[in-house]
Parts: structure tokens; sequence; C-alpha cells
């Protein structure tokens, strides 16, 4: 029985598709093809995981990055907001009621980051708590 060790298999991406850790010899497990596109990770730290990238030097070394979040800017996090915005909408007109000052102030400074008119912001204001305000219509009974 052979150590155990950890291998990468690297797809047609460059990327690392699976992550094995195994004591047994890959080829008794797996297709030559599939055999052929692992590499032995056992002493790489950090281990590569799923989705990494895995570049190989013109020395035959292989290097691996871990993927990189994708950045959501200032202007599409606020075009997001105003969905919930709109949702609110749609609760207060239903409901007869009208937004609150704090409300008012929160669209309009959305509005401007979405649009691009604000740009000294560096992140969205907090949704007010208060949204709406009641009615001033009474009821008869």
């Amino acid at each position: 029985m052979m150590a155990q060790k950890t291998y990468a298999w690297i797809n047609a991406r460059g990327t690392v598709g699976q992550v094995i850790t195994t004591d047994a010899d890959l080829s008794t497990l797996y297709a030559p093809d599939f055999v052929a596109a692992c590499v032995d990770v056992t002493a790489v730290t950090p281990q590569p995981a799923d989705h990494w990238t895995a570049t190989k030097s013109a020395a035959g070394v292989w290097s691996f990055a871990a993927p990189v979040a994708a950045t959501v800017s200032l202007a599409q996090q606020a075009t997001a907001a105003q969905s919930w915005i709109s949702q609110q909408a749609s609760l207060a007109t239903a409901m007869g009621e009208t937004f609150t000052a704090d409300m008012k102030a929160y669209v309009l400074a959305i509005a401007a980051i979405a649009n691009g008119t604000d740009t000294t912001s560096t992140a969205l204001p907090a949704q007010p708590t208060d949204v709406m305000t009641a009615s001033t219509a009474t009821t008869t009974t």
C-alpha cells in the first residue's frame, strides 16, 4: 500500500476540476487520459481546491492560484438596491401609503449612485427601517 497522496485533476480550461486524495495508484482507479491530466499536489501549500487556476511553467513546475472573486461596483450595488425600492413602492401604492422622509432620501441617494451623478460615495447608505407613512384617509364603520 502506498502512502496517501493528493492529486489535482487539471481540466481543459486550466483549472483544478477535482482534488483526489488516495493511497492507491491512480492508474488503477482512473482511465489513462484522466491520470495524465492529474498533478501530484501532496506537498503543495496551500493545497489547491476545485476551480483554482493551474499554470505549468516552462521548467515544468506547477503553480496554483485561488479564484478571484468578482468585484461588484458601487453603481451595480445601487442598481440592485433599486429592486428593493421598487418592491417598497409597489407595497406603498397598494396600501395607500407614502414613503417617509428617510426613504425618500434613500431613494434619491441610491439613484444618484446608480446613474453616476454621485461620484464621491464609497458605500451604499443603510436601508431605512421606517419606509412608509400611514395614509391620512379614514375609514368609516
